[in-house]
């Protein structure tokens, strides 16, 4: 049987509307739309018997040996039909949507994704837990109490709300720069392992010259990062002897 998507473009073709194909076939309709990115759908008016013919088609380009051996379609015993119709039951269109678009990625791609997310975190917290020098302190408030004043008149009576203790919480340069130093080094140790992961998949030649190429591009950004992360802390350390009541 014919993939879900190749179906579903005939009757796109034939004019059938998003949600239409989408409800026939069991997905959402932005699933439907992306089968219409990916695969090039068209709806060209024109042909001899004024129907809507099909003049551009997506797909792997000539000569591309990506299928060699796949006989199209899911494996035998495959039941993603089985199970997505199981967690659409429960699942939001989003969520489904993501499934969907999954499945058709390799565990090479996917372990990428991964890297690339903890890669991107990690750039981040640059500039999130940034501490510019050692007298940088923050104050936070932390707790505030209030109390009821009545503050009524012979007028009118009125109530109003009054601040009276608050807590603030101090965070100190060392403290804030030791804590981005942990936690970056437990990120950077998740990162690398899964690079590692990532080189050895690529051993078993199950990654094209693109795919090992992007990894050794990541591997030099790295090293550029743990070498400016540690430029600060290679400096020697200055210790200052003063008598009691020196200024």
């Amino acid at each position: 049987m014919a993939e879900k998507h190749l179906l579903a473009e005939q009757d796109y073709i034939q004019g059938m509307k998003y949600k239409d194909i989408a409800k026939k076939y069991d997905v959402t309709i932005n699933t439907v739309k992306s089968w219409k990115q990916r695969h090039g759908w068209t709806r060209t008016r024109g042909a001899p018997d004024g129907k809507s013919v099909h003049t551009s088609r997506g797909g792997a380009p000539p000569g591309n040996k990506n299928a060699v051996g796949n006989e199209g379609g899911a494996p035998k015993g495959n039941s993603n039909a089985v199970s997505h119709g199981f967690f659409r039951k429960y699942f939001p269109d989003d969520a489904l949507e993501i499934m969907e678009q999954v499945a058709d990625r390799s565990p090479l791609d996917m372990l990428w994704d991964q890297i690339t997310i903890q890669y991107t975190a990690i750039i981040r917290a640059q500039q999130i837990m940034y501490v510019q020098d050692k007298d940088e302190m923050i104050k936070e408030l932390k707790k505030r109490k209030f109390d009821v004043v009545d503050t009524s008149t012979e007028k009118e009576s009125s109530f109003e709300q009054v601040v009276t203790e608050e807590e603030y919480e101090f965070q100190f340069s060392w403290d804030r720069h030791a804590t981005f130093l942990n936690a970056q080094s437990r990120a950077m140790s998740t990162l690398q392992n899964m690079i590692k992961q990532y080189e050895d998949m690529c051993k078993y030649d199950v990654a094209n010259q693109e795919q090992q190429l992007r990894i050794s591009k990541l591997k030099g950004e790295i090293a550029l990062l743990e070498q400016q992360a540690t430029k600060d802390d290679d400096k020697p350390i200055e210790i200052v002897i003063k008598r009691k009541g020196d200024a």
